[in-house]
């Protein structure tokens, strides 16, 4: 029974990866999508980092400006919502100092704050129309901003303290990539905000 498992799992990969590796090279509407991704991505303070989160959705973003902004943002909030996650079992660990477990708990307290404000963001650009334009994507550009300062202020609270070499340099390498996603996610919204006549 395991080997006639095993050999189904090994079928079902072999067919995913077939079926990824036509996709990959589906021909000219494909590489017009990373294309598109790729330019776009050029305007953002990381455009490798923009570039590899967002090409594995080219099929949906096409070449849409909108569902490229919106398809940022969700990648975003799902990096957040993991290192928030991570974040909240460290702040549990034992062998914290006092100091460093306070700086944790903050940094839970705002990256909770950062994802409320990431999923507003995704909210209001559901509700995104030619007739709202404007006041739309100004209070995405709000909620973005603010969820990037309180990534900020997580990072910055273990600076202060002089927290240890390891936890420092964890929570330091997850706030920087969420905070890299958050800039370049708003970069794509202030693109997209001064697109509109």
């Amino acid at each position: 029974m395991e080997a006639f498992t095993s050999k189904i799992l090994l079928i079902i990969f072999a067919f995913s990866f077939i079926t990824h590796s036509i996709q990959a090279n589906e021909g000219p509407y494909q590489q017009s999508n990373t294309l598109f991704i790729r330019n776009s991505c050029s305007s953002t303070t990381y455009p490798k980092l923009c570039y590899t989160s967002l090409v594995k959705h080219a099929d949906l973003i096409q070449t849409n400006h909108v569902l490229l902004t919106g398809t940022a943002l969700n990648v975003t909030l799902a990096s957040a919502k993991s290192t928030s996650a991570m974040m909240s079992t460290l702040a549990k660990s034992q062998g914290l100092k006092p100091k460093e477990a306070a700086a944790m708990k903050d940094c839970v307290e705002v990256l909770s704050d950062s994802v409320d404000e990431l999923r507003r963001s995704i909210d209001e650009m559901s509700r995104l129309s030619t007739s709202n334009f404007e006041l739309t994507m100004s209070d995405v550009q709000t909620w973005v901003s603010a969820a990037l300062t309180d990534q900020s202020t997580c990072t910055d609270g273990f600076q202060e303290i002089n927290a240890n070499g390891e936890i420092k340099t964890v929570v330091r390498g997850r706030i920087v990539q969420v905070a890299q996603l958050t800039s370049n996610a708003l970069a794509l919204i202030n693109k997209l905000a001064t697109s509109h006549p």
